[in-house]
Formats: structure tokens, sequence, C-alpha cells
């Protein structure tokens, strides 16, 4: 048997690798804060409409509520959040 040469195939080069969110963030000052809560799932909780507006008073309102437990686990001398804290 005689041995066939491959053919040389032209490989498609990968796209450049998209930077994300996250590795954007690491190397420069904070930007805009991103919301903790979801929309979606907010909007399935509730049983009527919801204001655009209800989602950034709401994410507000959560991050009060973590930063007055935090205080109080610190005060508590723990580094865990735990639910009484709330």
């Amino acid at each position: 048997m005689a041995k066939r040469k491959a053919a040389k195939r032209k490989t498609a080069r990968k796209p450049a690798r998209k930077t994300t969110k996250r590795s954007k963030a690491r190397g420069r000052k904070r930007g805009p804060v991103e919301m903790i809560i979801s929309k979606s799932r907010t909007k399935n909780a509730a049983s009527i409409n919801v204001s655009g507006d209800f989602y950034g008073a709401l994410d507000g309102a959560v991050r009060n509520l973590i930063s007055e437990a935090e205080k109080r686990a610190v005060d508590n001398g723990r580094k865990t959040l735990r639910p009484y804290d709330l």
C-alpha cells in the first residue's frame, strides 16, 4: 500500500477571547454598581405589575438590610451573617 500524504487543511482561527465584566473590573476602579436583586425573579414573585423604579428601591433596601446585619455580626464578634442578624 502506498502512503498517502495528508492534505493540509486550513484551520479556522478561534476568535479573540472576549473580556467579561468580571475581568474588566479587576484592573480598574469600580464603575456603576451591579444590582443584587434579579429583575425577572422579582417580577415573577409579584402578583401585580412592577414599576421600573421599584427595582432600584428594592436593591437599596436589600443593601441596607445587609449592611445592618453586617454591623450586628461584627458587634457580636462574628465574621458570618446569620438569619437572626436581619
